[in-house]
């Protein structure tokens, strides 16, 4: 029904607009009593056979939703009564940001894939708390991010206050320093800048969740060089930090199937989907060859089947996220991908 009658009539819309109307539609859905436990049952029965252990924290399957689709934390109990084991929200700043110019979200229906200049787009950190904070079944991560409008120079401090804000209430908490979208982000994936900055969060959550320690991971980029996801994985295990989620957006437009001047009509941007793929299989494997048993592997980046997924696990990842996929295949997508790695 999704393929056949939904995604069409979405796809009349710009991808933002289609975005958030089906997004819309889920969380007025979900608002009716009993429809959310209806729904978990639905979604969930048998995708729930694969049970992690991971982070300290005990995942119903091991497919999550990425950052970047509940940029607010506004329907993640809807989004994880889907057929999610967890749901992670943001990008979150330290300040409220309306983001770059629109259009900023494009599809690439030849590659099944999305490019995304969105540039954090989001209300700000202390306007999720309350939501945050209320009873929930789902596992909830928050991603945090830099204020475009804070330089550099401050942006461990715009990091820590989002870090406080959500720390006491976020189920893990993600630095995303990736996103190609923020001017300069990128830079502070320099482990001189990262460094203090991941110190900084870490110590911060530490202070905000004194009884609950706070599991504290970074997003880094497909496009980096093999030495600095080393020297990444070298940092992240000399700060005892608890994961590595990989990877984010790329910037290449290498191997696309669309033609040149679709990509171009799309400008500038974060690519996601299957053309992410390979690069974000080789840096996973890397990591884990790097970082042995040590720390929490997260991968993302162009899963769409249940072989995809598993080739994952077995890759090194203790969790998969979804993003692109689940827009082109709709909301079985979860569910299916659980119930394939359990072999059902």
């Amino acid at each position: 029904m999704y393929k056949a009658l939904i995604r069409p009539l979405l796809y009349l819309l710009p991808a933002e607009a289609a975005h958030h109307l089906a997004f819309g539609c889920l969380r007025l859905l979900a608002a009716i009593p009993g429809v959310l436990t209806m729904m978990r049952r639905v979604f969930h029965q048998g995708a729930d056979s694969v049970r992690v252990r991971a982070l300290g924290l005990d995942f119903p399957n091991p497919i999550g939703l990425a950052a970047g689709f509940d940029k607010d934390a506004v329907g993640y109990e809807a989004l994880g009564a889907m057929g999610f084991g967890f749901v992670e929200v943001g990008t979150l700043t330290g300040q409220a940001q309306p983001g770059n110019p629109k259009p900023r979200l494009f599809r690439l229906t030849k590659d099944r894939a999305l490019v995304n200049r969105m540039g954090f787009n989001n209300r700000g950190s202390a306007d999720a708390v309350a939501r945050l904070q209320r009873p929930h079944q789902t596992i909830v991560g928050v991603n945090i991010g830099k204020t475009k409008v804070i330089p550099e120079e401050q942006a461990i401090g715009d990091y820590v206050a989002s870090a406080k804000r959500v720390g006491p209430y976020a189920d893990y908490v993600v630095v995303n320093v990736s996103s190609p979208n923020t001017p300069g982000l990128r830079n502070l994936q320099d482990t001189e800048k990262l460094r203090p900055l991941l110190g900084a969060v870490h110590e911060a959550l530490n202070e905000v969740s004194p009884g609950r320690p706070v599991p504290l991971l970074v997003k880094i980029a497909p496009d980096l060089a093999d030495e600095d996801v080393d020297a990444v994985a070298d940092l992240a295990l000399d700060l005892g930090l608890d994961g590595i989620i990989a990877t984010n957006t790329t910037i290449s437009r290498d191997g696309l199937a669309s033609s040149a001047d679709d990509v171009e009509r799309c400008g500038a941007g974060g690519l996601s989907g299957p053309p992410l793929r390979e690069p974000s299989v080789e840096v996973l494997r890397r990591l884990r060859a790097r970082v042995g048993n040590e720390m929490v592997l997260i991968s993302v980046g162009g899963i769409e089947t249940p072989e995809q997924a598993r080739e994952r696990l077995e890759a090194g990842a203790s969790l998969v996220q979804i993003y692109t996929a689940f827009v082109y295949e709709g909301p079985w997508l979860p569910s299916r991908l659980a119930k394939g790695i359990a072999g059902r």
